[in-house]
Protein backbone atom coordinates (compact mmCIF):
# COMPACT_ATOMS: atom_id res chain seq x y z
CA UNK A 1 0.00 0.00 0.00
CA UNK A 2 2.74 2.52 1.00
CA UNK A 3 4.59 3.40 -1.76
CA UNK A 4 2.07 1.70 -4.45
CA UNK A 5 -1.43 3.39 -3.53
CA UNK A 6 0.11 6.05 -1.89
CA UNK A 7 2.93 8.34 -1.90
CA UNK A 8 5.97 6.61 0.06
CA UNK A 9 6.70 8.62 3.64
CA UNK A 10 8.44 5.65 5.44
CA UNK A 11 11.84 6.81 6.47
CA UNK A 12 12.69 3.46 7.76
CA UNK A 13 15.94 3.76 8.94
CA UNK A 14 14.58 6.40 11.03
CA UNK A 15 12.06 4.80 12.44
CA UNK A 16 14.18 1.93 13.50
CA UNK A 17 16.83 4.53 15.03
CA UNK A 18 13.98 5.99 17.27
CA UNK A 19 13.17 2.63 18.19
CA UNK A 20 16.27 1.95 19.13
CA UNK A 21 16.76 -0.74 16.81
CA UNK A 22 19.36 -1.64 14.00
CA UNK A 23 19.01 -0.16 10.79
CA UNK A 24 19.82 -2.89 8.66
CA UNK A 25 16.94 -5.45 9.47
CA UNK A 26 13.36 -5.38 9.26
CA UNK A 27 11.29 -3.63 11.67
CA UNK A 28 8.79 -6.46 12.96
CA UNK A 29 11.53 -8.88 12.71
CA UNK A 30 13.67 -7.08 14.99
CA UNK A 31 10.72 -6.08 16.93
CA UNK A 32 10.03 -10.18 17.59
CA UNK A 33 13.20 -11.18 18.81
CA UNK A 34 12.95 -8.50 21.85
CA UNK A 35 12.30 -9.18 25.55
CA UNK A 36 8.61 -8.80 26.01
CA UNK A 37 8.49 -5.90 28.07
CA UNK A 38 10.78 -4.50 25.67
CA UNK A 39 8.45 -5.28 22.57
CA UNK A 40 5.36 -3.62 23.94
CA UNK A 41 7.00 -0.74 24.52
CA UNK A 42 8.50 -0.41 21.02
CA UNK A 43 5.29 -1.35 19.83
CA UNK A 44 3.21 1.03 21.39
CA UNK A 45 6.08 3.43 19.88
CA UNK A 46 5.95 2.20 16.14
CA UNK A 47 2.03 2.43 16.15
CA UNK A 48 2.27 6.35 17.12
CA UNK A 49 4.92 6.88 14.29
CA UNK A 50 3.03 4.80 11.97
CA UNK A 51 -0.22 6.61 13.20
CA UNK A 52 1.38 9.91 12.16
CA UNK A 53 2.73 9.01 8.48
CA UNK A 54 -0.80 7.45 8.03
CA UNK A 55 -2.59 10.89 8.86
CA UNK A 56 -0.15 12.83 6.91
CA UNK A 57 -0.41 10.33 3.27
CA UNK A 58 -1.65 11.05 0.26
CA UNK A 59 -2.41 9.26 -3.11
CA UNK A 60 -0.09 7.96 -5.37
CA UNK A 61 -0.74 9.57 -9.04
CA UNK A 62 -3.59 7.75 -10.82
CA UNK A 63 -4.41 5.50 -7.82
CA UNK A 64 -8.52 6.33 -7.72
CA UNK A 65 -8.51 6.13 -11.85
CA UNK A 66 -6.79 2.46 -11.76
CA UNK A 67 -9.15 1.14 -8.77
CA UNK A 68 -11.95 2.38 -10.67
CA UNK A 69 -10.75 0.22 -13.48
CA UNK A 70 -10.59 -2.78 -11.62
CA UNK A 71 -13.89 -2.33 -9.97
CA UNK A 72 -15.61 -1.45 -12.87
CA UNK A 73 -14.00 -4.50 -14.77
CA UNK A 74 -15.63 -6.78 -11.74
CA UNK A 75 -11.93 -7.85 -10.63
CA UNK A 76 -11.26 -8.68 -6.57
CA UNK A 77 -8.83 -5.88 -5.24
CA UNK A 78 -6.98 -6.05 -1.66
CA UNK A 79 -4.55 -4.62 0.50
CA UNK A 80 -1.57 -6.79 1.74
CA UNK A 81 0.72 -4.97 4.30
CA UNK A 82 2.85 -5.20 6.84
CA UNK A 83 0.83 -2.34 8.90
CA UNK A 84 -1.80 -2.87 11.37
CA UNK A 85 -5.43 -2.83 9.59
CA UNK A 86 -6.70 0.01 11.53
CA UNK A 87 -3.79 2.04 10.14
CA UNK A 88 -3.64 1.01 6.96
CA UNK A 89 -7.71 1.90 6.88
CA UNK A 90 -6.56 5.52 8.34
CA UNK A 91 -4.43 5.87 5.29
CA UNK A 92 -6.85 4.93 2.86
CA UNK A 93 -8.96 7.59 4.82
CA UNK A 94 -6.55 10.62 4.76
CA UNK A 95 -5.94 9.46 0.60
CA UNK A 96 -9.40 9.78 -0.33
CA UNK A 97 -9.12 5.75 -1.34
CA UNK A 98 -10.93 4.34 1.62
CA UNK A 99 -14.27 3.66 -0.50
CA UNK A 100 -12.65 1.39 -2.78
CA UNK A 101 -11.94 -1.53 0.02
CA UNK A 102 -14.25 -3.44 1.88
CA UNK A 103 -12.42 -4.10 5.52
CA UNK A 104 -12.26 -7.75 4.62
CA UNK A 105 -10.04 -7.68 1.57
CA UNK A 106 -7.45 -5.06 3.91
CA UNK A 107 -4.96 -7.89 5.55
CA UNK A 108 -2.58 -6.65 8.21
CA UNK A 109 0.02 -7.92 9.86
CA UNK A 110 -2.27 -9.29 13.04
CA UNK A 111 -4.57 -10.88 10.48
CA UNK A 112 -1.99 -13.41 8.92
CA UNK A 113 2.15 -13.77 9.01
CA UNK A 114 3.86 -10.24 7.78
CA UNK A 115 5.43 -10.22 3.98
CA UNK A 116 7.47 -11.88 2.65
CA UNK A 117 5.34 -15.36 3.90
CA UNK A 118 2.24 -15.77 1.50
CA UNK A 119 -0.34 -15.64 4.27
CA UNK A 120 -2.02 -12.73 3.53
CA UNK A 121 -2.49 -13.53 -0.27
CA UNK A 122 -3.72 -16.76 0.43
CA UNK A 123 -6.58 -15.33 2.84
CA UNK A 124 -7.72 -12.66 0.28
CA UNK A 125 -7.33 -15.68 -2.62
CA UNK A 126 -9.99 -18.03 -0.42
CA UNK A 127 -12.67 -15.12 0.59
CA UNK A 128 -12.88 -14.55 -3.34
CA UNK A 129 -12.47 -18.38 -4.22
CA UNK A 130 -9.61 -17.35 -6.85
CA UNK A 131 -6.40 -19.20 -8.06
CA UNK A 132 -3.37 -17.65 -7.72
CA UNK A 133 -2.59 -18.22 -11.09
CA UNK A 134 -5.49 -15.26 -11.69
CA UNK A 135 -3.92 -12.75 -9.28
CA UNK A 136 -1.62 -10.13 -9.24
CA UNK A 137 0.36 -8.50 -6.37
CA UNK A 138 1.83 -5.40 -7.31
CA UNK A 139 4.56 -2.97 -4.84
CA UNK A 140 7.20 -1.08 -4.80
CA UNK A 141 9.30 -3.30 -1.82
CA UNK A 142 11.00 -6.35 -2.85
CA UNK A 143 9.26 -7.77 0.30
CA UNK A 144 5.81 -7.46 -2.14
CA UNK A 145 7.08 -9.22 -4.87
CA UNK A 146 8.50 -12.09 -2.59
CA UNK A 147 4.78 -12.46 -1.16
CA UNK A 148 3.95 -12.72 -4.51
CA UNK A 149 6.45 -15.35 -6.06
CA UNK A 150 5.82 -17.00 -2.81
CA UNK A 151 1.80 -17.07 -3.44
CA UNK A 152 2.54 -17.96 -6.81
CA UNK A 153 1.15 -14.89 -8.25
CA UNK A 154 2.14 -12.60 -11.25
CA UNK A 155 4.04 -9.86 -10.07
CA UNK A 156 4.17 -6.22 -10.83
CA UNK A 157 7.04 -4.13 -9.61
CA UNK A 158 6.48 -0.05 -9.34
CA UNK A 159 9.59 1.03 -9.75
CA UNK A 160 10.58 4.50 -7.22
CA UNK A 161 11.20 7.77 -9.47
CA UNK A 162 15.06 7.34 -8.30
CA UNK A 163 15.58 4.24 -10.49
CA UNK A 164 12.95 4.27 -12.97
CA UNK A 165 14.20 5.14 -16.67
CA UNK A 166 12.30 7.78 -18.55
CA UNK A 167 12.21 5.67 -21.74
CA UNK A 168 10.76 2.72 -20.03
CA UNK A 169 8.00 1.58 -22.26
CA UNK A 170 4.44 0.89 -19.99
CA UNK A 171 4.36 -2.83 -19.09
CA UNK A 172 8.05 -3.40 -19.54
CA UNK A 173 8.55 -7.28 -18.87
CA UNK A 174 11.53 -7.97 -16.52
CA UNK A 175 15.38 -9.07 -17.93
CA UNK A 176 18.60 -8.37 -16.87
CA UNK A 177 19.29 -5.90 -14.11
CA UNK A 178 17.75 -3.19 -14.61
CA UNK A 179 15.96 -2.84 -11.23
CA UNK A 180 16.60 -4.09 -7.33
CA UNK A 181 13.76 -6.28 -7.28
CA UNK A 182 14.57 -7.22 -10.63
CA UNK A 183 14.57 -11.03 -9.87
CA UNK A 184 11.16 -11.06 -8.41
CA UNK A 185 9.05 -9.03 -11.19
CA UNK A 186 7.56 -10.22 -13.94
CA UNK A 187 6.96 -6.44 -15.20
CA UNK A 188 7.94 -3.33 -14.01
CA UNK A 189 6.01 -0.20 -14.53
CA UNK A 190 6.92 3.40 -13.75
CA UNK A 191 3.83 4.14 -12.37
CA UNK A 192 -0.03 3.49 -11.67
CA UNK A 193 -1.10 5.47 -14.97
CA UNK A 194 1.42 2.71 -16.89
CA UNK A 195 -0.03 -0.32 -14.83
CA UNK A 196 -3.43 1.49 -16.00
CA UNK A 197 -2.41 0.94 -19.49
CA UNK A 198 -1.16 -2.57 -18.66
CA UNK A 199 -4.56 -3.45 -17.24
CA UNK A 200 -7.05 -2.41 -20.15
CA UNK A 201 -7.91 -5.28 -22.17
CA UNK A 202 -7.16 -5.75 -25.81
CA UNK A 203 -9.26 -4.25 -28.23
CA UNK A 204 -11.51 -6.53 -30.19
Amino acid sequence: MDGTLTESRHDFPAISRALGLPENEPILEALNRLPPEQFAQCHRQLADIEIDIARQATPQPGAPELLSDLLSQNKHIGILTRNTKDIARTTLAACGLADFFCADNIVGRSCCRPKPHPDGIFKLLAAWSAAATDAVMTGDHPFDLLTGRNAHTATVYLAPNDLAANDLAPGYLASDDHFPAQAHADYIVQSLHHLRKLNRPPHN
